[in-house]
């Protein structure tokens, strides 16, 4: 095999799923440091490519838009006329394996869903969803490399910790609440872990996106105009703010949502609230990234075992306490 000089790497989902991606396309670059490479990726997580210096261009198709099959056959066209040598594609539709074929690029990765990927593809790798998705992700380039990233890094610069600071990130995207994806607490509920953390002497900075703006007006209600803490929602305006604000904390508290895959990317401690979702797909196995969960015989359920959550939520009932305690 000749050395690649371009490369296409594929990932459709949200920024959080981009983060995870990113050890991938970390390995690919060290094996081919000289290769200039190319993320698809969905419009919503283009901002990606400002966490990181290895992408070199991206690719936005909009697959969950009104014109999906017209936006393939777009990228198909332009991956044609960009001809890159290599191409590593995620995701479990059967179709992928053909749609990189069409693409006529001439080596092909993506994960086995069948005959068709067997015909289609180069390689075509076995699927492990049970694993931490990086590790899922990563499987991907193991055809052609033996190098090993193991979790996202993102390059956030240099940024001096503030000793005894805790960064609250509370929210979750809007478009998991509208399809009744319950994963976070109510804002009374992190409005009174806030309150219990300043109990312990911490300063509490409180941050959130747009789709938080409901919820963060709320708690700051709740807790008032108290010392150690600051509401910092409506200081951060791109997502290399939030990493920065990230990593100068000593700890941060969120949600199963992409701050958190934020906080393992820059090496931040980080303790994420796990309701109805699985912690071991998520985020690493390490001391240093704790997953905040309750043994309910129900939970993990979201995804594996259902589309929604369920009304009672039993999963997101813990104790407070023993969450300051992880501090």
């Amino acid at each position: 095999m000749k050395e690649p000089k371009k490369i296409l790497m594929v990932n459709f989902g949200g920024i959080g799923d981009e983060i995870l991606f990113l050890p991938a396309i970390s390995s690919i670059k060290k094996e081919f440091p000289n290769a200039k490479i190319t993320l698809a990726l969905e419009p919503r997580s283009k901002s990606i490519k400002d966490l990181t210096g290895l992408i070199d261009s991206v690719l936005c198709v909009d697959i969950k838009g009104k014109h999906k099959y017209l936006e393939l056959l777009k990228f198909v066209f332009k991956a044609r006329c960009d001809r890159y040598d290599m191409v590593f594609s995620s995701g479990g539709n059967k179709l992928i394996s053909l749609l990189l074929f069409l693409t006529g690029i001439t080596y092909r990765y993506g994960y086995d869903t069948g005959a068709l990927s067997r015909v289609f593809l180069t390689k075509a790798v076995k699927l492990k969803k049970n694993q931490y998705a990086s590790f899922m992700y990563h499987e991907l380039v193991t055809p052609v490399t033996d190098k090993k990233t193991l979790y996202p890094e993102i390059d956030a610069g240099e940024v001096e910790k503030e000793p005894n600071s805790v960064l609250v990130h509370p929210g979750v995207s809007k478009m998991s609440v509208s399809k009744n994806m319950i994963k976070t607490w109510t804002p009374e509920v992190w409005a009174e872990l806030v309150k219990k953390v300043l109990e312990k002497g911490k300063k509490v900075y409180l941050i959130g996106g747009p789709d938080d703006k409901d919820c963060i007006e709320k708690m700051v209600d709740i807790i008032g105009d108290v010392p150690n803490f600051q509401n910092l929602y409506g200081t951060t305006k791109n997502i290399m703010d939030l990493a920065r604000l990230t990593k100068k904390a000593e700890v941060l508290i969120c949600s199963d949502s992409a701050p958190m895959h934020i906080g393992v990317g820059v090496g931040t401690r980080t303790l994420a609230l796990f309701g109805p979702t699985d912690e071991k797909k998520l985020i690493p196995d390490d001391e240093k990234y704790i997953a905040i969960k309750n043994n309910a015989d129900c939970r993990p359920c979201l995804w594996d075992k259902r589309q929604t959550t369920c009304e009672e939520l039993k999963c997101l009932k813990i104790n407070l306490d023993e969450v300051v305690e992880l501090l």
